[in-house]
C-alpha cells in the first residue's frame, strides 16, 4: 500500500450514498409535514385552504412512506454489503446507535400509519397522493377519530423528541450540513 493510499479517507460506496440522499428527501419532507401538521391543526375549521392543505399534508406523508420502502430496501443493501464481510462489534455504542436508529424507523413508519387511521377513521376515501384516491387501510369509524388523532399527535412528537436526540448524536454532521448551507447563503447574497 502506498502512502498516498493510505491517507485519502475510504471511499464510500454508492448504496451508502443513495441511502444518504434519501435521508436528506426524507430529512425535508419531515420538516414541511411537522410545521405544516402544525400549523394546520391550528387553523379554524373554516379556513378557506383548510381543505387544500391537508390534502397537501397526506400527500407529503405517502411520499414519505415511498421514501421510507426504499430506504430500507437501500439499508438492506448496504447492510448486506457491510455485514457478509465481518460482524458488527456489539458494543454499547453499537448498541445505542442500533436501538436510536429502530426506534427512528419505527417512528417514520408509525407515524404516517396512524395518519392513514386518523384519516380513514374520520372519513372514507379521503386520502390522496397528487390527487389519486388511495384504497383505505381502515374501515370508516367516527367512534375511533380522537383515538386517531391523539395517536398521531403523540407519535408525532415522540418521533420528533427522536429526532431532536439523533440531530445530538450526529452534531458534527450536522455542524457541517450548517456550514454548507451558510457557505451556500453567502455566495448568494
Amino acid at each position: 500500500m502506498t502512502q498516498a493510499s493510505r491517507t485519502t479517507k475510504p471511499r464510500k460506496n454508492s448504496a451508502f450514498k443513495n441511502l444518504m440522499s434519501i435521508h436528506w428527501w426524507m430529512f425535508y419532507c419531515y420538516i414541511i409535514l411537522f410545521f405544516g401538521g402544525a400549523s394546520m391543526a391550528r387553523l379554524p375549521r373554516d379556513f378557506w385552504g383548510r381543505n387544500s392543505l391537508y390534502d397537501f399534508h397526506k400527500t407529503v406523508g405517502v411520499l414519505t412512506m415511498a421514501l421510507l420502502t426504499w430506504r430500507i430496501l437501500t439499508l438492506l443493501q448496504v447492510w448486506w454489503k457491510k455485514y457478509t464481510k465481518r460482524l458488527p462489534k456489539y458494543s454499547p455504542e453499537w448498541m445505542q446507535k442500533f436501538a436510536l436508529h429502530t426506534s427512528l424507523y419505527t417512528f417514520m413508519w408509525a407515524v404516517p400509519v396512524s395518519g392513514f387511521f386518523f384519516s380513514n377513521s374520520f372519513q372514507s376515501n379521503n386520502v390522496r397522493f397528487l390527487g389519486i384516491i388511495l384504497p383505505d387501510l381502515f374501515p370508516q369509524n367516527s367512534a375511533l377519530v380522537e383515538l386517531g388523532r391523539n395517536l398521531h399527535f403523540w407519535l408525532a412528537y415522540t418521533f420528533l423528541a427522536f429526532i431532536i436526540l439523533h440531530t445530538l448524536d450526529q452534531r458534527k454532521v450536522v455542524k457541517g450540513f450548517w456550514r454548507r448551507i451558510t457557505k451556500r447563503r453567502t455566495k448568494s447574497s
